[in-house]
């Protein structure tokens, strides 16, 4: 118990070097950048501050994660909004490896990828909207990101865009956001905000990532959603995914393996075991800060150390 008690005090200071560090940083940013022109805006003023928070704190944690802090402990140490007297700061932390990469969809020859599209079949089997059957729905997201221009059975290429108003066309290449999927044939903004786990309130988009350091994708079976677990095979039940997050974390995928409920899983699933991984370094990092009136919200991507996505709204 003491040894537990004082890698948390460890960890704990370690974070508050770092986000004081950058927080002195931030200050003399912010007091050249905010105060220099006495004229602006108090609102102006509010919504600066609020940015340079909302920026400090994505830059913590990336700083944090590159001195291998558990994301984990990390997650639970940021799970409550940080507050001072100049506004609040709260900081959400999400693996991308516990998602289905769409752009694993087809490989290198535009052939669909197996294991990638049965398990999106699954997934989208599970919306309740289903305008578009799902086999048609990968048909059209094949046809969008792979490099050639003829169309899927049931897809779309560039002369199909060409009569949408206004006109545009297929990008034969990868995607570079999820809400780009709203352009695809069949797939609608509804769609991707529809629910595919009506208790935990989850959506499409929730299990969804464009990011990744494979080239096949690799499912992090300690950060799956319920979902998620559910689309690797039909033979995860609800019960048995239950089991899985019942007895996570796992310390690699041969002790995933022994879990006595997937004993028929593994037994059918051929090389499926191949796509699973245990451990993570790529991560969705949303900081939302309030000053006063002002929010500001910055989300990036984070994969060893760096940066792969920048996006700031409000």
């Amino acid at each position: 118990m003491m040894g537990r008690l004082k890698n948390e005090s460890g960890f704990a200071l370690i974070l508050t070097l770092v986000v004081t560090a950058l927080m002195v940083a931030v200050l003399v940013e912010m007091i050249h950048q905010v105060y220099v022109d006495t004229s602006i805006s108090r609102g102006f003023r509010d919504g600066q501050q609020a940015s340079i928070l909302a920026e400090s704190g994505v830059m913590a944690v990336k700083t944090a994660l590159s001195k291998n802090i558990d994301p984990a402990l990390l997650s639970n140490f940021l799970a409550k909004p940080l507050s001072d007297e100049v506004g609040s700061l709260e900081i959400k932390i999400s693996d991308e490896s516990g998602k289905i990469n769409i752009n694993g969809l087809v490989d290198g020859q535009d052939n669909y990828d197996p294991p990638t599209q049965n398990t999106l079949l699954r997934l989208i089997s599970r919306l309740k909207l289903q305008e578009v059957p799902p086999g048609d729905v990968l048909d059209s997201v094949a046809d969008w990101i792979d490099k050639n221009d003829g169309p899927s059975s049931k897809g779309a290429e560039t002369p199909y865009y060409r009569t949408m108003k206004p006109a545009y066309s297929a990008r034969n290449d990868k995607l570079m956001t999820l809400i780009e999927l709203t352009l695809v044939k069949g797939i609608t903004p509804a769609m991707l905000d529809g629910l595919v786990d009506e208790k935990e309130k989850l959506k499409l988009r929730d299990c969804l990532t464009i990011y990744s350091n494979q080239q096949n994708f690799v499912i992090n079976v300690n950060s799956a959603s319920k979902a998620v677990l559910m689309a690797l095979d039909p033979g995860i039940s609800e019960s048995v995914a239950d089991q899985i997050i019942n007895k996570r974390p796992f310390n690699g995928v041969g002790e995933f393996s022994k879990v006595t409920e997937l004993d028929n899983v593994y037994r059918n699933s051929g090389s499926w075991g191949s796509r699973l991984t245990t451990t993570s370094s790529l991560f969705r990092v949303t900081a939302v800060a309030k000053v006063k009136e002002s929010v500001r919200i910055v989300e990036a991507v984070v994969s060893n150390g760096s940066f792969l996505s920048w996006q700031e709204y409000w």
